[in-house]
C-alpha cells in the first residue's frame, strides 16, 4: 500500500500525490468523483479532511471513503480523530497540532498507523515530530491559503528539510504550477485538495498540478 509511511524521500523518483478532501461534500456525489480520480491517477494516501467535527457526520463520510480507497489499496487518514480512526479503520490519523499529539496517536494507533503531523513553517515542530514518531511532517501553506496561521512555509525550508532530515514531507496549502515546478526538487508529497476540486474537472485541474512536477 503506498503511503507517505511507506515511501522514502530517497526512493521516490518524484513527488507523490497525497490527496486532501474538501472542507464539506455530498456524500452522494463525492465519493464517486474520488473514485474517478483514484482510477485515473496514483495516489498515495487520501485525508478525510471535514470541517465538521461532528461524529455522525465523520463517520458516514469516513464509511462511505474507506469503501472507495480499500478497493484500491490506497491509505485513508482522518485529520485530528484518532478514536475514529481506530473505530472506522481507517489507516491512520493527520494531526494538525504540529507536534504534540505524535507520541500518544502513536501509542495508541500501534507501529504499524500512519501517524502525520502538520507543523505549519516550523523546522523546529516538524524535528519535534519526527523524533516523536511522526511518519511524515507536512509544512504549509506553501501558497495564499488560510492554512494554518497565515505563515508561509517558503521553499529554502524544503530544501533544507530534503537534504538534512529523512522523514518524508509534505508541501501544501494554495499550490500553483509554478509552486509545483519550484517545490518538486525538494518534496516527498504534494498535499492537493481545493486546487482541483474547486474546478468542474478535478482531474483535469490534477493533471495540469502533476505535469508541473515533471
Amino acid at each position: 500500500m503506498s503511503s507517505p509511511a511507506d515511501i522514502p524521500a530517497d526512493t521516490a523518483e518524484q513527488p507523490q500525490i497525497y490527496l486532501i478532501t474538501p472542507p464539506s461534500f455530498e456524500l452522494g456525489r463525492f465519493p464517486e468523483q474520488l473514485a474517478r480520480v483514484l482510477d485515473t491517477t496514483e495516489i498515495a494516501c487520501v485525508r478525510l479532511d471535514l470541517a465538521s467535527r461532528d461524529e455522525d457526520t465523520l463517520s458516514r463520510a469516513g464509511d462511505a471513503l474507506r469503501e472507495v480507497t480499500i478497493s484500491r489499496d490506497v491509505a485513508l487518514v482522518i485529520s485530528d480523530h484518532q478514536i475514529l480512526a481506530e473505530r472506522l479503520g481507517l489507516d491512520g490519523v493527520h494531526l494538525t497540532d504540529a507536534s504534540k499529539s505524535v507520541r500518544t496517536a502513536r501509542k495508541a494507533l500501534g507501529a504499524d498507523a500512519i501517524v502525520g503531523s502538520f507543523c505549519g513553517a516550523s523546522s523546529h515542530d516538524g524535528m519535534t515530530a519526527g523524533e516523536a514518531g511522526a511518519d511524515y511532517v507536512s509544512f504549509g501553506p506553501v501558497g495564499t491559503s488560510g492554512l494554518g496561521d497565515g505563515a508561509t512555509a517558503e521553499v529554502d525550508l524544503f530544501q533544507w528539510w530534503s537534504q538534512m532530515i529523512e522523514v518524508p514531507v509534505v508541501a501544501e496549502g494554495g499550490l500553483t504550477e509554478d509552486l509545483v515546478r519550484t517545490l518538486a526538487p525538494h518534496t516527498d508529497f504534494f498535499g492537493i485538495g481545493d486546487e482541483i476540486w474547486r474546478h468542474e474537472n478535478p482531474i483535469d485541474a490534477l493533471n495540469t498540478l502533476c505535469a508541473a512536477m515533471l
